[in-house]
């Protein structure tokens, strides 16, 4: 009995690692029978394993979709990936899911084998979540991107920044994270163009559109399509010239902020916004090459400001070690 259990777990590795397979490959790599084979995929399909058998010359076998949830096979990588995602899950700003994460990391945890837990242990990600962060429906978010894979159009009531409300069509391209929001890149059919929505601002109405044909997004990158959508929608824009090549860490990094737009071997430019001049003049202090201010004027004035009241705060912190080390001079010394 435990050498067929073993058997079956090596056959369902086999099913789930390659689209299809024949009855004689199988039963090569077993070291059985394809009568074997054959019983034992008929064990399987008793577990709810959905395998299908293709009654052709080839009799090829592959793991179907089925109306149940059978349990999976990992492999190691497999199994420290799972629960590294479920442990980020559990921290998301996705309404509905942490909970459902938190009790699928619990049960994986403990079936892990001693190696495997210390490996997960040692990547264990604490979430700290932002006050004030908007929450995403776990089955707005599915619906939305289920459409975009299906390609199917959508309608949806939506409230934008300055908080009006409207009715949209759009066909549905790709969902996006940017920091900790979603945003869904789509072809808004009324405005015959490309837009860029906030999933927590969108409320979907019942059913769903009509197919449509893929459309290219400008650029063919929807995460840059989004990046340069909010870079746009700031009040404050800016763009400096980084000392460093648009392919540098320190270039990659800045997509972050905005758009980079290549200049020569050594130098690039980085295109941003913001909601305050305080906040570009912040974002430039987390880069760690020189850069040059490009526009506007205000936020170089902004820069000297911020630069005085850093200088400031150090030049406080040196005072007060000088009177510190003054003070422990002066002391009288403890009776040896």
């Amino acid at each position: 009995m435990i050498e067929t259990s073993a058997r079956l777990l090596r056959l369902l590795g086999l099913l789930q690692s390659r689209t299809e397979w024949s009855g004689a490959e199988l039963a090569e790599r077993l070291g059985v029978s394809t009568r074997t084979v054959r019983r034992d995929v008929d064990r399987l399909r008793g577990l709810d394993y959905p395998v299908e058998v293709d009654l052709g010359p080839s009799g090829g076998y592959r793991l179907g979709a089925g109306g149940r949830l059978p349990p999976l096979l990992l492999d190691d990588e497999e199994a420290v990936a799972a629960a590294v995602a479920l442990r980020t899950a559990a921290g998301s700003n996705v309404a509905g899911i942490g909970e459902a994460a938190l009790r699928a990391l619990v049960k994986l945890r403990q079936v892990l084998p001693p190696r495997l837990r210390g490996r997960v242990g040692a990547l264990d990600i604490a979430m700290v979540r932002v006050p004030g962060m908007p929450s995403v429906d776990a089955g707005e978010l599915a619906a939305i991107a289920t459409a975009c894979r299906d390609r199917r159009g959508l309608r949806f009531d939506y409230r934008s920044r300055p908080g009006r409300e409207s009715v949209r069509r759009v066909e549905p391209h790709q969902v996006v994270v940017w920091g900790d929001r979603w945003y869904l890149v789509a072809w808004d059919l009324d405005r015959v163009d490309w837009r860029t929505f906030r999933v927590d601002r969108m409320r979907l109405r019942p059913g769903t559109g009509a197919r449509f044909a893929a459309r290219e997004v400008p650029g063919g990158d929807a995460a840059a399509f989004v990046t340069a959508s909010l870079d746009r929608a700031w009040p404050h824009q800016a763009t400096v010239r980084l000392h460093a090549p648009a392919d540098s860490p320190t270039a990659r990094r800045a997509r972050t902020y905005g758009r980079v737009e290549p200049v020569d071997e050594r130098t690039c430019l980085l295109h941003f916004g913001a909601d305050t001049l305080h906040s570009l003049a912040f974002l430039l202090g987390t880069l760690e090459e020189e850069f040059e201010v490009v526009r506007p004027p205000e936020l170089a004035a902004e820069l000297r400001r911020l630069a005085a009241r850093l200088v400031r705060g150090a030049e406080a912190a040196e005072e007060e070690a000088v009177v510190e080390v003054e003070r422990r001079a002066d002391a009288p010394a403890e009776p040896g």
